[in-house]
């Protein structure tokens, strides 16, 4: 549980550095790129490829690939067509695809899970009920993806490590999920990159250090392990818990116009939905 709240704090001001001082400045791909192979930096001094076999190592590599390449690539994008706030908020729905997935895993189909997604999108639509637009839809789906691929990569690395015949130190094959990232990061940048967005100050290069060797590098590694600590029900808090943390962040430190009755009224739908889910989870767990 001490790493989860470690990271879920550190993780709170990751938010807003990259909505206030990176998205729209510096280009997205690059932004990506950047943290990925910094992450990689730390950890590849530390990997000993003979601890796993060709698949696990192809696992570990595409659970990167998903959970922080593709993920990142939604995620940063997400900020061009929504507040900070917003983003943290529609990030609430990554509970709910861990349990959607975890029952896919193991051949199950809830559709009270899927109820309550509908239920978190009317709140989701309060929060922006005036104003509306097409973007901000794009946006809100985008951020789905970003969750998704998240929820899959934790799902995905439960699993893997359940598999794991003798005790592997995690530190000496985590490399692995960098370089996968790194394998969708790469060619995303040399496709898509605008290299005239490039960073142009030294705080835009002080904030990718600080992104790519702590948030990324350390935030991840440090995720993943508190996430074979605990429990699933208490994963699913634990990535909520960034929500609020990011929000007070962000509202504290960089107070915009907001109508604070919408948000706070949609955020309280979307946590109803996300209780009915945790309650649901946990009636069947007792059967």
């Amino acid at each position: 549980m001490f790493y989860l709240i470690t990271v879920t704090v550190l993780w709170a001001f990751s938010f807003s550095l990259i909505g206030e001082f990176l998205a729209g400045s510096v280009d997205s791909y690059f932004a990506v790129l950047t943290r990925i192979v910094l992450a990689t930096l730390v950890f590849l001094p530390f990997l000993k490829p003979a601890l796993l076999n060709l698949k696990q190592k192809a696992i570990l590599a595409s659970l990167g690939a998903v959970q922080l390449g593709l993920m990142y690539i939604f995620f940063y994008h997400a900020f061009l067509f929504l507040s900070v706030p917003e983003v943290l908020l529609f990030t609430i729905f990554t509970p709910l695809y861990v349990a959607i997935l975890n029952d896919a895993l193991f051949k199950r189909f809830t559709p009270f899970y899927l109820l309550c997604a509908l239920i978190a999108t009317t709140g989701a639509a309060i929060i922006r009920f005036n104003g509306i637009s097409d973007n901000y839809w794009f946006g809100f789906a985008v951020v789905q993806g970003a969750n998704l691929s998240f929820a899959l990569g934790q799902v995905g690395y439960k699993k893997l490590t359940s598999t794991f015949k003798t005790q592997v130190p995690y530190h000496n094959v985590f490399a692995w999920f960098y370089l996968g990232a790194l394998a969708i990061a790469l060619p995303a940048f040399f496709i898509f990159g605008n290299t005239s967005q490039l960073p142009q100050n030294a705080q835009q290069w002080g904030i990718l250090l600080w992104l790519g060797i702590v948030a990324s590098g350390l935030g991840y590694y440090f995720w993943n392990q508190g996430a074979l600590k605990v429990s699933g029900g208490t994963l699913a808090i634990m990535n909520n818990a960034l929500i609020p943390a990011g929000l007070v962040v962000n509202l504290l430190l960089w107070q915009k116009d907001t109508d604070f009755s919408r948000l706070f009224l949609g955020g309280a739908i979307i946590a109803i939905a996300l209780w009915m889910s945790h309650q649901y989870s946990k009636k069947q767990k007792q059967l």
